[in-house]
């Protein structure tokens, strides 16, 4: 076992370490680019990014005390959102920081020039050279230099603190008039730009394991670091444009030309002289070279961690043999931020680097909402982020809409590595890992749960169920006598009214009225009218032709006690059959229509059939019979279709088990490579649904990428299948259905099952359910 990590870093280590991450670029270069946004409002921006930044301190602090692993927020992304998000945000994060670590040195050599003048001309070769020699570093040693960072935030602070003491007595009032306007135009514009300023606020998280007390330690650490950082932000900044009298052009900065500038130390010479710019410089610089340096090193990182779990090519995962760091991480993420300096405007840099930032901590927040809402066992942060998941909600919304202020290459450069982390994840990550996030297990797993219940409910509801058996002129009369007999079966969990209703299609009528004609025939000679022409399958107490439902009406009472099922048989004359059941159910307010599958139906495409009308219309559940000879069962198999099991199948199930001694097979397929906690949580479904029914059943749970064979195999020997339509509309007809394809592929008498439920579920339902069970 890897010793632990000695837990020896306190309060104040742990806040200098998030601040040493934070101050940098966002102090010292884009103050005069944001003012030329948003002009004596960025004081605000710096404020407002500050505010927006809470809730992701807030939720990585409560991840970080729950988790404590090397790898920080994409860890909680891809522990809390799955695999997917995690690519993402591991993306998103190194591409951030890298665009951090390159706006730390284009902007940085700027200050160089300040007390060298004769450097202007080679500011671009200055950058490159330094992003080069810090890649070798990185490559050759990674030692730490904490020491080194601390010493460097001290003078930091001691710096900005001598230039807000200094200058704020000589702060122009008409310089800084409206400072705090937030009707100011551009400031959301500015805000996103600062947005990067805030990067290093979850950084205390990668030494999670390090902090002394985690649970107390971290939240303070980063919250007080972000509250101090913003603090300081809006503060130098106030004081930097009340005393330069242009803070966008100082030091030559003209941003339609793209120049750099260094424009705390132009504010600090103007109040402060020759030696307090020659401080701030220095401040400056070493500020700058060493977020260059961690952004390089943190940015390598993530590709690094991404390699152990699958996600990226392995070789990002290997060390060197002679320095032992991951050199190949290290070569590309420092080519990739040579590129950005030779290619981007400095503003562009700034731009990027915030989107993929605000990316970031949309994802944080979004996984701390997927632990929360995976109920996992192990998940026990020791600090819980307060007004759960509202501060959340405002922390994802707010970064959105900043994010669409930012400009469109911005916003678009954030949506394509968006798109092109999907494309790799689904082409590259997804055959070689099987893991998902606590989310989509923890949804899955309340899901199940749901199901159980509305089982649970629907076997309890103590309330007449009733059924209209249709039948046409096209109904086979094998089908007809399993029509009726499935629906008296219903009788046998609860009272039951079935109505056997023939419907008969009439030529077009010029005069006749707009409703159908309604008749009582004689009862067929199809249909048992006593005990002792009845089949064995027949129900013991059972009334026909009694006027159990006049019209559309309700039902009269004759004093006597209710049968267990009461069937009715009646005619309808109409001109068509498909409306006039629809008509009929919706009126008579019936439970359930049963009619007989035309197989030649299912395989009309574009323009649908008379079962597709029937199935998108009916008011109510339905069930379509595909009579095979049934004559009793020894084994009924109920697969589940989309999704958890239908309570209906399960309920319908139940009963013909009940009348013919059936054992029941519970059915369902799953991916080959599904992770191991859906095959979990669909076995603790199973058995929770067998301790529901009332006949003897048993479970298979199905692993394959083939759905459809797999499950047919397994249908084979069973008497009777129960299935799903499991779509309906234009998806149907032009994609199929897979509940359709089953049933052509076994020669077995089967029943389709279309909840009216279900049938109106959204299409994002349907694909979170295929997610989540298929």
């Amino acid at each position: 076992m890897a010793p632990e990590l000695q837990r020896d870093l306190g309060l104040f280590a742990t806040t200098a370490i998030a601040i040493g991450a934070m101050v940098g670029s966002g102090i010292f270069i884009l103050p005069g680019i944001a003012y030329a946004s948003a002009g004596s409002a960025v004081v605000l921006a710096y404020l407002i990014a500050g505010l927006l930044v809470i809730p992701a301190a807030l939720s990585a602090s409560e991840m970080a005390t729950a988790m404590p692993e090397d790898g920080g927020s994409y860890v909680y992304v891809e522990r809390g959102m799955g695999p997917l998000m995690g690519t993402i945000a591991g993306i998103g994060n190194w591409f951030m920081l890298s665009f951090k670590g390159a706006l730390a040195l284009i902007g940085g050599v700027p200050y160089l020039v300040y007390v060298a003048p004769e450097l202007a001309s080679y500011i671009l070769p200055i950058a490159l050279g330094l992003a080069l020699f810090f890649t070798l570093l990185n490559v050759v040693s990674t030692k730490s230099t904490g020491s080194l960072q601390f010493a460097i935030v001290g003078v930091m602070i001691l710096a900005m603190g001598y230039f807000i003491v200094s200058g704020f007595p000589d702060v122009s009032g008409s310089q800084t008039t409206g400072s705090f306007d937030l009707a100011s135009e551009g400031i959301l514009a500015a805000t996103g730009l600062v947005f990067v300023s805030y990067a290093g606020v979850i950084k205390v998280s990668a030494v999670a394991e390090e902090v002394k007390d985690p649970g107390k330690t971290i939240p303070r650490a980063m919250i007080g670091s972000l509250l101090f950082t913003t603090a300081l932000y809006v503060l130098v900044v106030y004081v930097a444009i009340g005393v330069a009298p242009d803070l966008s052009t100082g030091g030559g900065f003209v941003p339609a030309a793209g120049e750099e500038v260094a424009s705390i130390a132009y504010a600090a010479d103007a109040v402060l002289g020759s030696v307090g710019s020659f401080i701030i410089v220095l401040a400056a610089l070493l500020a700058l070279a060493s977020t260059a340096n961690a952004g390089l090193l943190s940015a390598s990182r993530f590709p690094f961690a991404m390699a152990r779990d699958d996600l990226v090519p392995g070789a990002f995962e290997k060390l060197h043999d002679r320095f032992k760091t991951p050199a190949l991480a290290v070569a590309i993420t420092g080519g990739v931020m040579m590129f950005m300096i030779v290619t981007l405007p400095i503003e562009q840099v700034a731009k990027f680097g915030s989107a993929f930032q605000i990316l970031v901590f949309i994802l944080v927040n979004l996984a701390l909402v997927g632990f929360r809402e995976g109920a996992i066992d192990d998940y026990e942060p020791e600090f819980v982020a307060p007004f759960y998941p509202w501060v959340q909600l405002v922390g994802m919304g707010g970064g959105l809409l900043v994010l669409t202020q930012m400009g469109t290459v911005p916003f678009a450069g954030a949506v394509a590595i968006t798109i092109i982390s999907i494309a790799w994840y689904v082409g590259y990550a997804r055959p070689r890992t099987d893991r998902e996030g606590a989310a989509r297990s923890g949804a899955r797993q309340n899901v199940s749960q749901r199901a159980v219940d509305r089982t649970h409910e629907l076997f309890e509801a103590d309330r007449e169920y009733d059924v209209l058996v249709a039948i046409t002129e096209s109904t086979s009369p094998n089908a007809r006598r399993d029509m009726l007999r499935m629906a008296t079966d219903m009788g046998r969990l609860r009272s039951t009214t079935v109505s056997v209703v023939e419907f008969v299609d009439v030529p077009h009528q010029l005069f006749a009225g707009d409703h159908a004609r309604i008749s009582t025939d004689e009862i067929p000679d199809w249909m048992p009218t006593s005990s002792d022409d009845a089949p064995p399958w027949f129900p013991d107490e059972y009334d026909i032709n009694r006027p159990v439902r006049p019209s559309g009406g309700v039902r009269t009472d004759t004093g006597h006690p209710a049968p267990a099922t009461r069937i009715e048989y009646r005619e309808v004359d109409s001109e068509d059959h498909k409306h006039a059941i629809v008509d009929l159910a919706t009126y008579g307010d019936y439970d359930l229509i049963i009619a007989e599958r035309n197989q030649a139906d299912f395989h009309h495409r574009l323009f649908g059939s008379d079962t597709d009308w029937l199935i998108e219309n009916a008011p109510c559940d339905v069930m379509l019979v595909e009579d095979n000879d049934f004559d009793g069962a020894d084994e009924i198999a109920v697969v589940a279709n989309r999704g958890p099991f239908d309570p209906l199948k399960l309920l319908f199930a139940d009963a013909v088990a009940e009348e013919t001694g059936a054992q029941i097979n519970l059915l369902q397929a799953i991916p080959a490579d599904a992770p191991d906690s859906q095959r979990e949580t669909v076995d603790r479904y199973h058995e929770q649904l067998i301790s529901i029914l009332t006949v003897p059943t048993r479970s298979t749970v199905i692993e394959t990428d083939d759905e459809t064979a797999g499950l047919a195999r397994f249908v084979g020997d069973a008497d009777l299948l129960v299935t799903g339509i499991d779509r309906t509309g234009l998806t149907a007809r032009v994609f199929g259905r897979p509940g359709n394809r089953l049933v052509d592929s076994v020669d077995t008498t089967a029943v389709m099952v279309q909840t009216h439920d279900g049938r109106r579920q959204s299409l994002l339902q349907r694909l979170l359910m295929d997610h989540l069970f298929g």
